[in-house]
């Protein structure tokens, strides 16, 4: 059976089963947290996960989701967005 070794703010090292820890993709970047209850206190904990961490998590079977936490484009912005095309001007206001 695979171990997972990470630690616990209030207990230390603790050992893992991958059925143990959930893990949070952040899309297109291979970053993210993965969360775990601790055996020893019952807390539950979250801890930033980079590529490293990712590739050894994913690879040993833990559950993931992808999870985009972007606040998508609002009817608002896309309004002001067209108000500004209709300007005569907007090329003015492109970067470089």
């Amino acid at each position: 059976m695979t171990t997972i070794r990470t630690s616990c703010p209030l207990c230390g090292d603790v050992e893992l089963a991958p059925a143990d820890l959930a893990l949070r993709l952040t899309p297109c970047r291979g970053t993210g947290t993965y969360q775990f209850r601790c055996p020893h206190c019952e807390e539950v904990q979250q801890r930033p996960a980079n590529h490293r961490v990712v590739s050894i998590l994913l690879a040993t079977g833990v559950a993931y989701e992808v999870v985009d936490e972007e606040t998508p484009i609002s009817e608002r912005e896309i309004a002001e967005f067209l108000t500004a095309l209709d300007r005569a001007n907007w090329r003015e206001h492109l970067p470089g």
